[in-house]
Parts: C-alpha cells; structure tokens; sequence
C-alpha cells in the first residue's frame, strides 16, 4: 500500500510503498477512500522538516536544552548520532481519515465490516486505529464532507472549553479551515460571531455564512473594532485558531475581551502574554487538546478503556459523532471550503507548494486497487539457510539507534523486519539494506532461510515471541527483559529444554570494554566483592507503557533486571536473595525510586541504586567496585579508574557494549560455539527481579 510521510531531516515529501498493517486487538482495520490535508497542521511540518538545523533548533528550545545536558553525560558523538538518528525517522502526515471497515479486532462489537466509517488515521491507502479513534458516518454525509469530522472537533472542543450562552459574542481569530468550522458552529449554538483574518477569500466564505468577519489586511484595529461591534462591552469570549508566532494575537485577545472574559488557544501562537491584560480583567485562559477528553490517554485510546457518559459527557469519540451529526442534518455546511480532489498519486505536488497556497481544504482520493501485502521486498540480496540470518521483530527507537547500527557493523545479515504499521520497517529495511519489511511477524517465524530471530517489542510481548521463536526452531535474542512472570519464565525454560535453541537476552553491558577491564583486573578468584551501582534513570511520567506493570513490567523488571545481570558478571557468581527498599511511605510495584541488595553464591554483597529523581546533568551510571583493598570506579561508561590495581585508567568514547555484544552473537550464529550468557545465568537474573517486587510487597528479603 502507499502512505504518505515526511523526512524531518531533508524536508522532502514522499509517497512511500509499505506493507498493510494487520488488524489489531481492540482496532479496526480501515480501506482509505478520502482524506482530508489540513493545510494549517501539516504546513507546519513541512515547514520544520525543510528548515536547516539552526532553524530547527530556535524552533524547538527545550529540546536543545536536552541535547546539550545528553553532550555533557554521553558526549559529542553519541548525542550526534542520536539526534539525527530521531530526525531520520519519518513522520507519517494526516489525520482526517474517512474508509471502510475491512477487519475488526478482538474485542470490538460495535463496528461491521463494510461500516463507513471516520478516524483520525494518516494518509495511507490502509490503516489500523483504535476503536475510540473511529465513528460511524450517517447515511446522507458524503466522504468529502465526512473527511472534515476530526478536523471540527478540534474547533468543537475549543467551543466547549470557552462554553458559550446563547447571544453571547465570540471572536474567532484566524479564519483558516479550524476557524471557518469553529464560527459556523458557534453560530449554530446561538452565539454572535466576529471572525478575523488577513485573508480576503477566508473572509469571504465568512461572510457568506452570516458571520461578521473582518479582513485585517486593510489596517483595521481588531480591538477597537470588536469594542465597537459590542458597544464597548467587549468580547464574551475569543478562541484563538490562528498559526503565528507573534505575541500580539494573545496581547489584542485580552485587549478586545470583556472583564471576566474567555480566552481559548486552539491554534500556535506567541505566548509572552502580559500579566497586565489578564489581570485587570481576571480574565480565563485556556489552551484546547486536540479533539477532546481522552486524547493521549493510552487506557482510553489504546485500550479501549471509555470515560462514563454521565461523568464525561463529551470524549473526543463522542466529539467526532457530534460533528458527523452536525453534517447530516447541515446545521454544519463544510462543502464551501473545498479548494480541490486530488488522486493520492498526485498528493505530493500539494506538498510542494503547500507553503504558498492558498487552498483551504484538500481532499485525497484513494484507489480501489490499493496493494494488500503484508510483505514487501526491499534487497535483492541472496539469503540462504544457515548463513546465521537474522529476522527482526519491532521496529522501535532502540532498534533503529543502537541494534541495527551495531549489526551493520559486523556485516550480519538481516534477512527480514517486522513493525505493526509497516511505515517504520520499510524505513530501516531501506537504510539497512534488510531483504524484507513485514506487518506480519509470522512470515519471519515460518521463514527457514531465518537462524535467529531478535525480538524488540514491548515488554508484555517478549515471553510469548520468544515461546514461539523456539517453537519454529530460531534461536532467540530478546530485548530485557525476557519475561514479566515466573508463569512466562517456566513456559520458556521449558520450551527452551524442548527445542534445545540458544536464548540470549540483550545484558549489553556486559559486554563493555570498561566492564571487562574491571573483570579483569578483580579476577576470577578474588574472593566475595562489594559493589555499588547507581542508576540515574531519570524521570518518566506514570502513563507510559514502561510504567504499566501489565505491558511494560515496570522499570525494576524491565529495565534494573540488566544491572542485576552485570552484578552476576561481575561477582561470578549467582544471587541468592535479595531485599529491595523504594522511596516514600506508600511505595506501588511500579516503583522507579528504590534502593536494591542483593546477597551472591560466594559472599559478595551488592547495592543497586535505581533512582527516577536525579539530575540529567549527573552521570546517568557510576558503578563502584571494592576488592582486597583495590577499587574500580566506573562513571556512566566513559571512564574507569583503578585505584590499588596495577591496571591502567581507560577512557573512550560511551560505550555500553551493544557493538562487541552483536559482534559476538553474529559469530555465534554463523560459527556456533558456546552461548554468550548461560541459560543459568538468565534465568537467574529475571528470577531475582521478580524477587525484588516480592521484596517491596513483603517488606523482607526474599530467597531466589
């Protein structure tokens, strides 16, 4: 199938070929037939994605600010290399989607197929969306006129957040496609509407819909005019759905507002506001999200998880069907503001010149013989069984900057890759020359040219992928951690007894010339060790997936799991029991504040500080060893220095060990040999991190 994306580093435009994505639990899987190109929106990234660096920079100041704090802790080449590895990533564009239903998931009974139906999907010839994402379309509403429903419930929910009275008067600045949506509904509820723009042809279809609306362009004073318009009262409210930067839209909002008044920001502007205007009038502000309550809640919007109708009486679902309501009896008319149709074939020439058109709406037509492949070919290169060929599922950040990066580099060859929308997969498949980019993980799993499979998904997904991979007969590489449970973990050590194919999970850090060079100067035969290992993990807000005990694990069994590893390594030795203390009074599983100790086989004694409160200046990890009077201070992979040991300081660049880890696995997929970690060793690693969340519930050590 095509979609349409756009490449943030060079600003260029493309129709890209991907695989149809495979409809999921709790989705609905959608034929395109319209969509809508919001010039506004999507001018925005065009924009951005055509500006040189500096101007991506001034553009975005606090992500600079993460930037340079990253220099300071990982240095020059590692932020480089991450930041343009972001700005490589595509960026799928749309959001006005209208199709028809060709699947539905698990779990979904209000849609057939055959439903037409609206979603905020992007511009592509199939996409997959949420349930919540989607709403059925009246009878009587045409798809070009149904293509606008996400759109005006962007303006609908700014409506409901200035919440109008019948006769009030409401300004409405910036009278581009949200605008023009946002005054005639206004006008619908009751309201006077003054609208405002630079624009002569947007003032004009303001006009002809009865709204009182004003071209700037003339020099007209909008705050005076809008005090004379309202005999000096000024405006009840003002929803701003103008894009500028300047700070004088905000400034003449406050100026043209009566005492006690509403201010709503729907579109982008200048926000130096003026503590003057505001308090004078203890005047509201307010900045609208999207298309309504429920936007970026994951439970509402990826689980399907819907707000009571009694106590959340407008979600952004119900948003959407208002709209389509409002088209089908035409108390909302949307059909003026259709500049052209074009063929999805031809949509990039829009884009080319999206910055100085004055289109107001475009709408894309789809194909009725759009590509249903869930596989496409991308290299012509000869893969053949046994060559240690590699099958990749997940597509991520992670996959994108540290596995695929290190797997080129030691010439491995990666024969397919796997993402659920296809759009990522195909990407990579290209800049890694890989053979295949699938949506369905199956084809890379019954796929006999395939030795090893590297699973890369989200947490919740790795037992049961790893299950399967050794039931088709692949050795496995997981991402940490390997499973969430002691249930999981038993299935696979005995699927894994079964097929008798190597598991390997990615304890990189291990792997680390700095790791190894304090292995190395402690010894095989030192004696029981003392360690201290500190993580600045960093903050991450309670709503992502990491954080949910049920998908992510959480971050001690997610992501501590790989230092209690390195301790293993380290100490040579497995751990017996350990006892973990988390910060505050009233600590939940999830916790990421915690203080971990861990008792080994041989005496060594271990604390693994894992900390979410720190400072992202500070080194992200330092790692102290104590050893007959000797010690090794490790900070954040850059550095070690011995202190006692007749070994030498080592400096280099951050290395964390990825490259030599995937160097080794390769050689042991092509060669064969012994397993980089032992199966005991793993196993003995996840158990201890399930132990640590036992140990917070019991509040006492527990044996592993």
């Amino acid at each position: 199938m095509k979609q349409i994306i756009q490449n943030l580093k060079s600003g260029e435009t493309i129709l890209e070929e991907v695989p149809m994505p495979q409809v999921k639990s709790g989705s609905v899987l959608i034929r395109s037939t319209k969509s809508l190109i919001s010039a506004g929106t999507e001018k925005m990234l065009v924009e951005f994605g055509k500006a040189n660096f500096i101007d991506k920079a001034r553009q975005q100041p606090d992500k600079v600010k993460q930037v340079l704090d990253k220099m300071k802790t990982d240095g020059v080449m590692p932020t480089v290399e991450a930041v343009f590895n972001k700005l490589g990533q595509p960026l799928p564009l749309g959001y006005c989607n209208v199709g028809i239903v060709e699947a539905v998931g698990k779990g979904v009974d209000d849609f057939q197929v055959g439903d037409r139906v609206i979603s905020n999907g992007n511009h592509a010839e199939f996409v997959n969306i949420p349930k919540n994402l989607v709403a059925k379309i009246p009878d009587n509403v045409s798809d070009q006129e149904a293509a606008f429903t996400v759109i005006g419930a962007i303006g609908l929910q700014g409506i409901r957040l200035c919440n109008p009275t019948f006769g009030e008067t409401i300004v409405v600045t910036g009278l581009g496609l949200i605008g023009l949506i946002t005054a005639e509904l206004l006008q619908a509820n009751g309201c006077n509407v003054i609208g405002l723009d630079y624009d002569e042809q947007k003032v004009e279809i303001a006009k002809s819909k009865g709204i009182n609306a004003v071209n700037l362009s003339d020099g007209t004073d909008p705050v005076r005019f809008v005090n004379n318009a309202t005999s000096q009262i000024g405006a009840d409210g003002v929803i701003i759905t103008a894009s500028n930067k300047s700070n004088d839209i905000i400034s003449q909002a406050a100026q043209m507002s009566r005492k006690r008044g509403r201010v709503i920001l729907i579109g982008v502007i200048g926000l130096d506001i003026s503590r003057a205007d505001f308090y004078e009038k203890e005047l509201t502000f307010q900045v609208s999200c999207s298309y309504g309550p429920g936007r970026y809640d994951e439970d509402y919007e990826q689980k399907g998880v819907d707000y009571p109708l009694p106590y959340v009486r407008w979600t952004e679902k119900r948003n959407f069907e208002a709209i389509l309501k409002a088209l089908s009896n035409k108390t909302l008319d949307v059909t003026p503001l259709i500049s052209e149709e074009i063929a999805l074939e031809d949509v990039v020439k829009i884009y080319e010149k999206i910055s100085t058109s004055k289109s107001i709406a475009t709408i894309i037509k789809y194909s009725d013989n759009a590509s249903i492949s869930r596989s496409i070919k991308i290299s012509d290169a000869n893969f053949q069984k046994g060559n240690g060929n590699i099958g990749i599922i997940g597509a991520g950040n992670f996959t994108s900057s540290t596995i695929l990066p290190s797997l080129k580099k030691c010439n491995a060859k990666v024969k397919s890759i796997a993402s659920s929308g296809g759009l990522s997969g195909t990407i990579l498949a290209k800049k890694f020359d890989i053979g295949e980019s699938t949506t369905d993980y199956q084809e890379i799993l019954n796929d006999e040219t395939v030795d090893s499979v590297i699973v890369t998904t989200r947490h919740n997904l790795h037992a049961s992928m790893v299950i399967e991979s050794l039931k088709k007969g692949k050795h496995v590489f997981v991402e940490k951690p390997l499973a969430l449970n002691n249930e999981e973990l038993s299935q696979i050590i005995e699927e894994q007894r079964i097929s008798s194919k190597n598991i390997m999970v990615g304890y990189n850090r291990r792997f680390s010339p700095h790791t190894e060079a304090i292995k190395k100067a402690i010894g095989n035969n030192s004696g029981p060790i003392n360690i201290n290992a500190t993580m600045n993990a960093g903050f991450i807000p309670q709503d992502v997936w990491v954080q949910d005990m049920e998908v992510g694990g959480g971050r001690i069994i997610g992501e501590a799991c790989h230092y209690i590893d390195l301790l293993i390594y380290l100490t040579t030795s497995k751990v017996t029991k350990v006892c973990m203390n988390s910060l505050g009074t009233n600590a939940s599983e999830n916790t990421d504040n915690t203080s971990i100790l861990l008792k080994f086989e041989n005496g060594s004694n271990a604390v693994i500080n894992y900390f979410a409160n720190g400072s992202k200046s500070y080194s992200k990890e330092r790692i102290e060893v104590y050893s007959n009077e000797r010690t090794a201070i490790l900070d954040n992979f850059r550095r070690t220095n011995f202190y006692g040991f007749k070994s030498s300081n080592l400096n280099t660049r951050l290395d964390k060990g990825h490259k030599k880890q995937f160097e080794l696995y390769n050689k042991f997929l092509v060669k064969g040999g012994q397993p980089l970690i032992s199966l005991e060793e793993i196993i003995n690693s996840t158990k201890a991190s399930f132990a640590c969340i036992e140990s917070l519930k019991t509040n006492s050590w527990v044996n592993v």
